[in-house]
């Protein structure tokens, strides 16, 4: 045995040889993207299998456990589905707790939510009228809202990164109207030499510009050409101008207040359809007599494609919460964490499912843990359940839609889940080979310089489309 001064560098030159050793067999192409962006291999994680097998068709760090970020929405979104069906749908209950006379509701409205993800504006408006339709004008009561459905800690929306007016910060709620955003819309009207400028929806209460300067500029940082204000939930400022060449836009923006979005919001909304409202918008209980009538969601199937195409992590984490309602009879975190525990156990195997931590279905986390051979294992499985075409059709597809449109990797060929974090970068799903053959991919970096990563994976998209045809096999 080496004396002990000279252990510590053996075992690091030893572990250096092994990965340069490991790292050589990766495919050279791969090698070389990895190499321009100076991202070194020790910061990437890769899983590729011929679905229906368990051998490896290429594996680098397979077990380590790393951040999957979004991809986390892999596991949430297989688990609903084959938990609770594609068909599943949510149901948020309303009640005319009063007696109706005249276009008059003498009494309240009681709206009870059951973790909807997809209560937009639209579907709002739908719902009052059909309380419009049951014969209401005016409600000389309140607007009630029952959020106890979930139990979700208070935080403070900048907690994560210090950007509390993005939309992906919003904070799950049994009764998420809107998303708690909003859309500031520019539109140029080069006659007049402005771009209009519209809110949806419309917030009781709060104004915003009606129109702002065109510019000559190049339609390059118009967010920043804004000069926009957004300190004051009541009035929002545009200082700036809006860049002509851009065409029209629209800017999603978490509300400042959130706390009062749902009472501006179902103000703003019922008084622009014409309704009267005496009372205000509060929360409270709904009763235990039958509702009036209840509004029923989009499909699961189809919620999970705005959650994967598209990384909803509010959405994630709305369905993530309905997993713990639904099945273990509580809506918190610790109840859909252990839910999800027992059933990837079930899925993977127990002692696969080692070490995996979950913390809010959605990903937007720095504790979340899981290894790419994990979620290999875990893609394995989808691929052979009843539900892997609402799984495989919910995915990006490369070079096509949702967070792949402007893929590098070859067009049609990969349907692959996206995530990003700072720090973070990673693709997941299925990749359909040359030969007839589909395949299995994981690839995530975990590295300060994780974003440069992406042209490292459209090279191994495209290695897995020609079957590997460099010829790089590890065991």
């Amino acid at each position: 045995m080496p004396p002990p001064m000279f252990r510590r560098p053996l075992a690091a030159a030893l572990l250096l040889a092994a990965s340069a050793a490991a790292f050589a067999r990766l495919p050279g192409e791969i090698h070389t993207a990895l190499d321009r962006v100076k991202l070194p291999p020790e910061a990437v994680v890769v899983v590729v299998q011929e679905v229906g097998s368990a051998r490896n068709r290429l594996a680098w760090r397979e077990a380590v456990p790393v951040n999957p970020a979004s991809l986390t929405k892999l596991v949430t979104t297989y688990a609903a589905l084959d938990l609770l069906g594609p068909a599943w749908t949510w149901n948020t209950p309303v009640w005319l707790q009063g007696t109706v006379s005249d276009g008059v509701l003498d009494g309240n409205l009681v709206i009870k939510g059951s973790g909807d993800p997809k209560l937009v504006p639209e579907r709002l408006w739908l719902m009052l009228r059909r309380v419009q339709q049951l014969g209401v004008r005016e409600i000389r009561g309140d607007i009630v809202l029952d959020r106890g459905a979930f139990v979700v800690p208070e935080q403070n929306p900048a907690d994560f990164d210090g950007e509390p007016l993005r939309p992906y910060n919003v904070r799950a709620d049994a009764l998420l109207l809107g998303y708690r955003s909003v859309l500031i819309g520019f539109t140029p009207d080069a006659a007049r030499g402005v771009a209009l400028v519209s809110l949806d929806p419309p917030l009781a209460g709060v104004g915003i510009d009606a129109s702002v300067p065109l510019s000559a500029a190049a339609c390059g940082d118009w967010r920043g050409e804004l000069r926009a204000d957004f300190s004051d939930p009541l009035r929002l400022r545009l200082s700036g101008s809006f860049p002509g060449a851009c065409g029209e836009k629209t800017w999603p923006l978490a509300y400042a207040e959130p706390r009062r979005y749902d009472e501006r919001m179902l103000a703003g909304l019922w008084r622009e359809m014409g309704g009267r409202l005496a009372g205000t918008v509060r929360d409270g209980s709904a009763p235990a007599a039958p509702p009036t009538f209840s509004s029923a969601s989009p499909a699961l199937a189809e919620v999970i494609r705005d959650i994967n195409k598209y990384s909803n992590n509010v959405m994630a984490q709305q369905l993530f919460l309905t997993l713990g309602l639904v099945r273990s009879g509580r809506g918190t975190p610790e109840a859909s964490r252990e839910l999800l525990q027992r059933w990837l156990a079930e899925r993977i195997g127990r002692q696969n499912a080692e070490g995996v931590v979950i913390d809010n279905g959605s990903g937007l986390s720095r504790q979340t843990r899981l290894s790419a051979q994990q979620l290999a294992r875990l893609l394995q499985s989808a691929w052979g359940s009843a539900v892997m075409p609402e799984l495989l059709a919910s995915l990006p597809v490369s070079g096509i839609d949702g967070t792949l449109t402007r893929s590098k990797a070859p067009p049609g060929r990969a349907h692959l889940k996206t995530g990003s974090l700072r720090d973070v970068a990673g693709i997941a799903g299925y990749v359909l080979g040359a030969s007839g053959r589909r395949y299995v991919v994981v690839a995530i970096a975990n590295h300060a310089n994780a974003g440069a990563a992406r042209p490292a994976f459209d090279a191994l998209v495209q290695w897995v489309v020609q079957d590997g045809a460099s010829g790089a096999v590890t065991e």
